[in-house]
């Protein structure tokens, strides 16, 4: 993966966002990871060129992350996500859009489709846990897995490059020794960016109140596929079953050897299915809405 390009900024709703600009065709939007130093180009630079080969991608970095604003987040925090992203679809002009996310990302665009369901045209969503109840639901350890990761990784003396790669190669990357140097670079020197250690140092929560979404799901209207890994290190593939029966046009695809960013790990594999997924989409399925 080479270098980040330069990409661009909007100001959207009062905050301001950083996003790169590939490719022309259908508007695609990717949302990325919430792990520290995660960017939409380092969770999916990988990707994003088979994508735009025939697709408008628009890679953006979620506030407090990467180079969008690092604003405190106050009320519940993916309403909050979802009316921002909104917002920067006003501001660039994109009126409905698929959405292609990764586990906190991803969370973010089924709460928005669930409330703003003329923006969606499809969902693909990786790795996200939007429902803390229910007999498949993660359980506690699991559900505090990202955040004790974020606070080991932070704490101590601080961030540091194979604390970083130790960080990947357990939690987000099934093979461990196939992660680039390239990669572990990106995430590493983005994680030192002052504002976001700032963040993390916080006592109080500056991410914004948890929402759990189960009632939301129900009301997604846009067909969704759900990308599993199936050696996710966060949750098995039995939690996207029950996700898939939860959201009315949800669908589950897991693949094997890898875990919970398998667009990395595996993009163009990746990209076969998911390409598929939203050609199989008739264009009368979201006319109709």
């Amino acid at each position: 993966m080479t270098t980040a390009p330069e990409g661009t900024y909007a100001k959207a709703d009062g905050v301001t966002y950083h996003y790169l600009d590939m490719g022309s065709g259908p508007d695609t939007i990717f949302l990325h990871g919430g792990g520290p130093g995660c960017t939409g180009w380092s969770d999916f630079g990988p990707v994003a060129p088979l994508f735009a080969a025939d697709r408008r991608c628009l890679l953006v970095d979620i506030l407090q992350y990467g180079r969008s604003e690092k604003c405190r987040i106050t009320g519940p925090m993916w309403d909050f996500h979802a009316a921002k992203t909104v917002a920067l679809m006003d501001e660039l002009g994109v009126a409905e859009a698929d959405f292609i996310c990764n586990s906190w990302g991803g969370t973010i665009a089924l709460n928005l489709a669930a409330r703003y369901p003329e923006r969606v045209r499809s969902l693909v969503v990786t790795g996200s846990m939007p429902v803390f109840y229910g007999p498949l639901a993660p359980l506690p350890e699991g559900g505090r897995r990202g955040r004790n990761a974020r606070d080991v990784y932070y704490g101590g003396e601080g961030p540091t490059r194979e604390k970083m790669r130790e960080l990947i190669t357990r939690l987000e990357w099934y093979d461990g020794a196939q992660l680039p140097e390239e990669t572990l670079d990106l995430r590493y020197e983005q994680s030192l960016d002052p504002e976001e250690r700032a963040l993390a140092a916080m006592s109080d929560s500056p991410r914004g109140d948890w929402q759990d979404l189960t009632h939301e799901l129900g009301r997604i209207q846009a067909p969704t596929l759900f990308m599993w890994g199936r050696e996710d290190a966060f949750l098995t593939p039995d939690y996207p079953m029950m996700l898939a029966r939860m959201v009315p046009r949800g669908n589950l695809h897991v693949m094997d050897q890898v875990s919970h960013h398998l667009q990395e790990e595996q993009p163009e594999r990746y990209h076969a299915v998911v390409a598929g997924f939203l050609a199989s989409i008739a264009p009368s399925s979201t006319e109709a809405r």
